[in-house]
């Protein structure tokens, strides 16, 4: 395992709030049948690719999120055309499916991603793979992230490389902002955060530490009332900042982060 693997101090035992009951029990199992179900209708239309309008995915992805048992509030402007970084804070495998409610885009993921259940075959037919713990592939994915916003893609991207609780959060790491500085690309900061119905912050869609997707999903649907504030905030556009330590912070600064990046890549 490389050193300059990015991680988080939270963990399940930590960080997590626990819920569910057993007279919840009913109502997560319809829950978790109709996110498989329209994951799976995911995985049905995915080789139809760009041909699918972009109004049905976000759609989808909103159902699929809703479907969980987490309502959505998006508030901001719409994203720009052609190509585009999206940036976030990770708290959630829900992170995903809610950056392309703003926008369809390609995700950049951890390999890993592929053996999951369900989710890792509709993730193999768009996402950008990275191995984490290869450093010297990084150059190669931050060339293909770089080529995928030439062609006017969006790129889904977490700099922190880890996810936390969505109560603290990770310094990004500057590499990926190479990749819309080279292509000559807009970056998109959203902010993403999870709360109860009472509005307090939620740390039930974490996924953290050894946490399994699995665990993970159990606990989003069975928890009651809870809500995803996405902002869609100010673009930044090509041009504003001359490096990606700049470009780093201010998207960083965007979404209420640490104002330093991660000093390493």
């Amino acid at each position: 395992m490389s050193a300059w693997l990015p991680s988080a101090p939270c963990t399940p035992g930590a960080c997590v709030e626990r819920t569910g009951a057993a007279a919840a029990v009913p109502r997560a199992v319809l829950r978790l049948t109709a996110v498989t179900a329209l994951l799976l209708a995911g995985i049905a239309l995915s080789p139809l690719g760009a041909r699918v309008p972009a109004r049905l995915v976000r759609g989808w992805c909103r159902w699929t999120v809703r479907a969980a048992g987490v309502r959505v509030r998006v508030r901001g402007g719409a994203a720009p055309v052609g190509g585009l970084l999206l940036v976030a804070h990770h708290v959630s495998w829900l992170d995903v499916p809610l950056l392309a409610a703003v926008r369809p885009a390609r995700t950049l993921a951890k390999a890993e991603i592929r053996r999951w259940p369900v989710a890792g075959p509709l993730a193999a037919r768009g996402a950008l793979f990275i191995e984490r713990d290869r450093l010297r592939a990084l150059p190669d994915t931050v060339a293909r992230v770089a080529d995928a916003l030439r062609r006017g893609q969006a790129v889904a991207v977490f700099p922190e490389g880890s996810t936390w609780c969505g109560r603290a959060r990770g310094p990004f790491r500057r590499a990926v902002f190479q990749a819309a500085l080279d292509a000559g690309a807009a970056v998109q900061p959203v902010r993403i955060a999870y709360r109860t119905g009472a509005g307090a912050v939620s740390t039930v869609p974490a996924f953290v530490g050894e946490d399994t997707l699995l665990a993970s999903l159990w606990r989003v649907v069975s928890a009651p009332g809870l809500v995803a504030e996405v902002e869609v905030c100010p673009a930044i556009a090509p041009g504003r900042h001359p490096d990606r330590r700049a470009l780093a912070q201010a998207a960083q600064r965007a979404l209420g982060g640490p104002a330093e990046p991660e000093s390493t890549r």
